[in-house]
């Protein structure tokens, strides 16, 4: 491929990426943290599977709902502070406090009383998780215009949220240590105030630090007074994003890739507990933290540098399909190196594996910052990052909405009963077939839907320079008076 060098004006400067990084890190660990907490609700407060498969779910389906409408404010908003940054604090705050408080469960209320309180405090939750979430996407797609920065942007972000999966998983250590907490649920509620507080600090400070792009091609004001035609607006606006083809492709693979990997994602901790360990939490110790942590270490260290590289030698389609193929081979080694007579095989598959998930976000957000350009190229300004980001989530977040169901629906498929202290051994061959052929069909279902996706480097700085053209003339007309 023809390397272009990038513009000084296009670099987007290291503190800048640091503060944009620390956004998605708190992004990134509120739902780290929540599937090692979820786990407290079935082994400690003796929730039905189904019925925390439920808890997961439903808050998900209202963020996937209200993300493209916060996409739309977001991008329709003009304020001195930005179109962006106001809902990144505001959302911040609601997310990092509701998360504290929707923890503060006790096993002495009855398990309606906790699944009540948990389901409504988790609906405030996710409401100020879309408000935080959707701008700070947006955010990111508009930060620089140049076809390689925005994924070594993207690089640096996913990069310091994988700090979130290398701690997460010692939550679960924490919180089941007699030596710290007495039981996992007081563990779970005091370790949430450590976590919200946490991820409220991280998530303003992309409000702070970050730079918004002026955007002054056309964009309107929202106002009561113009619900009506901003309603119009807002459905135009979604169907034009949701009939983008390419952008659609992004959004097929991704929600294979991803929601393969979420459905399975609780499945190792359980096949670590119930199968290397016999259910033996003393013997499985920090096994399954050092699990997620090495995970999240090999895609931080090994995966997101070598994608990052393949993406620029290679094309980022390229560099997706390669990423996606090299993660096959991990999960299929995991049927010979989870033995439980050699527990430190279980890390051999984990870099291939974490080729997956690592190349996945660096790419796809990289690359739905090229369709935001064709979408300015094809429908005009203002241009609707937030909401393409909006989309692109509210797509993942329905399918992580089913996937937790599903998840749930295979362990009481595969027999597996929270009331027992050891799992029978066809329910864990069932489990462990299911947690190595999920994720490998969806790969190849993912690879076949992006396989014709079109937005080369070449084309992208096409693109740009169509657009830089339009606005020069744009630019020209308004300061002689034109319209």
């Amino acid at each position: 491929m023809t390397q272009h060098d990038t513009l000084p004006e296009d670099i987007v400067p290291i503190g800048q990426k640091i503060a944009f990084g620390a956004g998605h890190l708190a992004n990134q660990l509120f739902p780290a943290a929540l599937g090692v907490f979820m786990v407290v609700l079935v082994l400690s407060l003796k929730m039905d599977p189904l019925l925390a498969g439920l808890l997961s779910a439903l808050p998900r389906i209202l963020d996937a709902l209200i993300d493209p409408v916060m996409g739309f404010i977001s991008d329709h908003t003009k304020s001195r502070w930005g179109r962006r940054k106001p809902y990144i604090l505001v959302g911040s705050i609601i997310s990092g406090t509701t998360f504290m408080v929707m923890w503060q469960l006790y096993p002495e209320n009855s398990v309606a009383y906790n699944f009540c309180y948990f389901l409504i405090l988790s609906l405030v939750f996710y409401t100020g998780y879309t408000i935080f979430a959707a701008p700070l996407i947006g955010l990111g797609y508009e930060m620089s215009p140049d076809y390689n920065e925005r994924t070594r942007l993207m690089a640096v972000s996913q990069w310091m949220g994988q700090i979130a999966w290398m701690l997460a998983p010692w939550a679960w250590v924490l919180i089941y240590d007699p030596a710290v907490y007495s039981s996992g649920p007081e563990g779970a509620r005091r370790l949430s105030v450590w976590v919200g507080g946490f991820c409220l600090v991280l998530g303003v400070l992309p409000a702070l630090f970050c730079r918004e792009r002026a955007q002054d091609q056309g964009e309107a004001r929202l106002s009561l007074k113009d619900i009506a035609a901003s309603t119009r607006q807002f459905l135009l606006g979604i169907r034009q994003t949701a009939t983008c083809r390419p952008f659609l492709k992004l959004c097929g693979a991704t929600f294979l890739i991803f929601n393969g990997f979420q459905t399975i994602a609780q499945f190792a901790f359980f096949i670590i507990l119930f199968y290397l360990f016999r259910g033996d939490k003393t013997a499985a110790g920090t096994w399954p933290a050092w699990f997620g942590t090495m995970s999240a270490v090999a895609t931080a260290f090994l995966v997101i540098p070598i994608v990052t590289y393949l993406s620029q030698r290679l094309g980022k389609k390229n560099a997706f399909i390669i990423s996606t193929a090299i993660s096959f081979a991990g999960y299929l080694l995991k049927w010979w190196c989870f033995d439980p007579a050699n527990p430190w095989l279980m890390f051999v598959p984990l870099p291939l594996i974490s080729f997956s998930i690592g190349g996945l976000f660096t790419l796809m957000m990289s690359m739905t910052a090229d369709v935001c350009d064709l979408d300015e190229l094809v429908h005009g300004s203002p241009r609707r990052e937030a909401t393409f980001g909006a989309v692109y989530w509210w797509m993942v977040k329905l399918g992580t909405a089913c996937a937790v169901l599903l998840s749930g629906a295979i362990l009481k498929w595969v027999g597996f009963d929270q009331n027992l202290a050891v799992q029978s051994a066809t329910t864990m061959t069932n489990l462990r077939l299911a947690d190595i052929c999920i994720p490998i069909c969806t790969g190849v279902l993912a690879i076949a839907v992006i396989w014709n996706y079109d937005i080369t480097e070449a084309k992208a700085r096409e693109m740009r320079e169509k657009l830089n053209a339009r606005r020069a003339g744009e630019a020209v007309l308004l300061g002689s008076g034109g319209g």
